[in-house]
């Protein structure tokens, strides 16, 4: 009988990746709310894009991109442009169906997580063009 091996790639890698994940987008969200941010939303998807966490502070409204890597650093350049872009357009499909949000200032931050590391918030990481 031919035993197959599981490739890197397999069901598990991916399980285990998404609930690193899911972890650091938990302790993303514990270091908004203790700078005073109010979680609106946790992983928004519409068909234009995704995005990982929607916080609200005052007059700004920040979407914000939970990066998880080795390294800190790492994972604070984690995001490329086109990422972005696909977060700005859902980030404009929220605010659209958000009329009360339509006044706020907006904002992409990243949330940079790493093993035994305190998550660095970067604000304002990106802007559109």
């Amino acid at each position: 009988m031919t035993q197959f091996r599981k490739s890197p790639n397999s069901a598990t890698a991916k399980y285990k990746a998404d609930k690193r994940g899911s972890r650091a987008e938990f302790w993303a969200s514990v270091v908004l709310r203790l700078k005073g941010y109010q979680i609106l939303r946790r992983n928004y998807r519409v068909p234009v894009g995704e995005i990982d966490l929607i916080a609200r502070r005052g007059k700004v409204l920040a979407f914000v991109e939970v990066k998880y890597r080795a390294q800190t650093s790492a994972a604070q350049t984690a995001a490329r442009n086109q990422q972005w872009q696909r977060i700005e357009r859902a980030a404009s499909t929220f605010v659209g169906r958000h009329r009360s949000l339509q006044d706020k200032l907006w904002r992409f931050d990243v949330m940079a997580c790493a093993p035994r590391a305190w998550p660095k918030h970067i604000e304002d990481a990106w802007r559109p063009r």
